[in-house]
């Protein structure tokens, strides 16, 4: 089966302390496990061809996370961004926050682990889920989404850098 080549994903903020926040998500699975600074990511899904992509993000959002991303909101369009890999993600930021009793619960994928072993396990698309001040953010996310960071704080007119 062919890969999607396009990503969609919402970024929730909140404001801390008079802090910027955002929710950052970490990958599951055993390539990820001992990686930190740069595998963060927001959280996202590949799109189908034709497929909605705001649709998409919010899909994504509960899936990822298990809570659900609000129906009607202000969406901050926050554009594009093109990955190392060569994936397009398109991503739309919104302010809230998560439950006080929070803990993320993913939707889960299988892979033959260890490789060539013919055993195969399933592993949570996300094994952790949490807010960062911007400046961590921008060290724990993958390169190519920190523009996005940039555009959350131009577009809410803010001098948090």
């Amino acid at each position: 089966m062919k890969r999607s080549r396009t990503s969609a994903g919402l970024l929730m903020f909140r404001k801390s302390r008079g802090q910027l926040e955002v929710l950052l998500v970490h990958p599951g699975g055993p390539y990820f496990r001992n990686k930190d600074q740069g595998a963060w990511t927001i959280p996202k899904g590949e799109v189908a061809e034709g497929e909605d992509l705001l649709a998409r993000a919010r899909i994504e959002f509960e899936e990822e996370l298990g809570i659900r991303a609000p129906t009607a909101t202000n969406w901050i369009e926050l554009g594009s961004v093109k990955q190392k890999g060569g994936k397009t993600v398109h991503a739309w930021a919104f302010e809230g926050d998560c439950p006080p009793d929070f803990a993320a619960v993913s939707n889960r994928f299988e892979l033959e682990w260890p490789p060539r072993s013919g055993q195969m396990k399933q592993f949570p698309e996300v094994d952790r889920a949490e807010f960062f001040p911007l400046d961590k953010a921008r060290k724990k996310l993958k390169d190519a989404q920190v523009a996005f960071l940039d555009r959350l704080v131009e577009a809410l007119g803010s001098h948090e850098k």
